[in-house]
């Protein structure tokens, strides 16, 4: 049985399928259909709901997800909120209907709940809102209707101009003091599909001991596609979330030590204050409904060659804390990805915490993803590159790439040509001409072989080019504002 709220009344299911979805939950079970399906994918955004986690006595804290790609069995001890709960007009939809923001209309109530979310923070949270965090929040809504410029010019208009307190903010307070309790929790469907959620390491441990095919379930922005898009049945998931050692961002002498069930959002900014460089890749990084729910642990685990954290974090040479039954075991992240999708996992084996190492005397990093569109897309390639400079020349170094190969991968031929050498066009080119050596790269719909080793290449001079550039003039190191 799983318990929380819904629109501020509560709930408690039994014998659901843990495949199930929020959207399908939504619009089949409760027939509340206000939130639509677009892609089933997390790309388009209809489908934004605002989840409020407990975060301190009597507090919930509520944040904008896709509830096409979240599983019920992430529900319990929160309150989920859908359009419907907006039954005193809330200023974001007056704004909406002055400005002209809703043309067919089926994108709209997601994105007045990304905009309603926004408001909140603005409002309560008393967080700073300008151009730029309005974007990012609507980053993740797609319109083929308006143009974006009344949608965007609503946002203005109800949060930037003048963000008053919502009258039917009780919704939000009331549901706060009524969440449940973060006991344990699990579901059996009569198909024998099944849901735990283990609230200790030791627990953990032991379920993945008894039944090394399960599942683990976090931010589901990846795992669920294998039911929404693939049709495939998982029949055991074991949510990781309720297990608070999973949850911690500690800082040490050395950097920091993530927590695999950590969040984009959450990470953000301890990360880009030790290194500035993460900062315009997080804001790329999906969507923010996908950072809000999307775990760094997640990201490594499913060894995609294209995700997006893996090669910074190769660049940094940073080492996982994997954990099971046999105990545990430090792996370099060089060592864990064996082959497209296959890790060096071990059956009843996860991924504990990520030790990512803090910034040097000397030392800098770049990085620099290639893709289609500026937001919410996958990379065709990403580069990224560690360096460290002894009087002008490169002591050392690490390049990993993403997109380039079945995983993601370091450029051992490329780092060779460039150690010890003066960091100028002639180390870059030989850099460059070494990539070939280092990388056989496939096409496919993103880009073709060509155009990676190009690109590849280019990545490299642009590193330079900004090395060398007026500290005044940098402009990739610009470290989005987060809270």
């Amino acid at each position: 049985m799983i318990e929380f709220q819904l629109n501020g009344a509560p709930q408690r299911l039994e014998g659901a399928d843990p495949n199930l979805s929020i959207l399908e939950w939504l619009r089949t079970k409760m027939r509340l259909r206000g939130t639509k399906e677009g892609c089933a994918s997390g790309d388009c955004g209809a489908c934004t709901v605002l989840l409020g986690s407990p975060v301190g006595e009597g507090q919930m804290h509520y944040q904008s997800i896709n509830s096409c790609i979240a599983l019920i069995g992430s529900l319990h001890g929160k309150h989920l909120v859908t359009v419907e709960a907006l039954k005193q007009t809330h200023p974001v939809q007056t704004a909406m209907v002055e400005c002209h923001g809703s043309q067919c209309g089926f994108c709209t109530p997601g994105i007045v709940m990304s905009l309603v979310g926004l408001h909140r923070e603005v409002t309560v949270d008393q967080q700073p809102c300008d151009q730029a965090r309005l974007l990012e929040t609507l980053a993740g809504n797609l319109c083929r209707c308006t143009g974006y410029r009344p949608i965007i010019e609503a946002g203005t208009q109800a949060i930037m101009d003048d963000a008053q307190v919502w009258a039917g903010d009780a919704l939000f307070v009331d549901a706060a003091a009524g969440a449940s309790p973060a006991e344990r929790a699990s579901l059996e469907h009569a198909s024998g599909r099944r849901l735990d959620t283990p609230l200790s390491l030791a627990e953990l441990r032991d379920l993945l001991a008894a039944s090394p095919g399960a599942r683990i379930m976090a931010g589901t922005t990846d795992l669920a596609l294998e039911i929404t898009q693939q049709l495939r049945e998982l029949p055991h998931l074991i949510a990781i979330e309720r297990i608070p050692e999973l949850q911690q961002v500690i800082e040490t002498e050395t950097g920091l030590n993530v927590g695999s069930a950590v969040t984009f959002t959450r990470l953000w900014e301890p990360l880009v204050y030790q290194w500035p460089a993460f900062g315009p890749l997080l804001s790329r990084l999906a969507s923010l409904q996908i950072r809000n729910r999307g775990t760094l642990g997640g990201n490594i685990a499913n060894a995609s060659p294209v995700g997006d954290m893996p090669p910074p974090l190769l660049a940094l040479d940073a080492e996982l804390l994997l954990d099971g039954a046999a105990g545990e075991r430090m792996l370099p992240l060089r060592e864990f990805f064996l082959d497209y999708r296959r890790t060096a996992l071990r059956p009843g084996e996860f991924i504990r915490s990520i030790h990512v190492p803090g910034p040097g005397a000397d030392e800098r990093l770049f990085i620099y993803k290639v893709s289609k569109r500026l937001d919410d897309d996958i990379s065709a390639v990403l580069g990224a590159f560690w360096f460290r400079f002894e009087a002008g020349r490169v002591a050392d170094c690490r390049l990993a790439y993403g997109g380039m190969a079945a995983t993601p991968r370091r450029a051992t031929a490329a780092e060779a040509a460039l150690r010890g050498a003066v960091f100028d066009e002639a180390s870059v080119a030989a850099a460059s001409a070494a990539l070939a050596e280092d990388f056989t790269p496939l096409s496919d719909a993103r880009a073709s072989a060509a155009y990676r080793l190009r690109i590849a290449a280019n990545l490299l001079r642009r590193a330079l080019l900004e090395q060398h550039a007026d500290p005044a003039t940098r402009p990739l190191l610009s470290v989005t504002d987060h809270a």
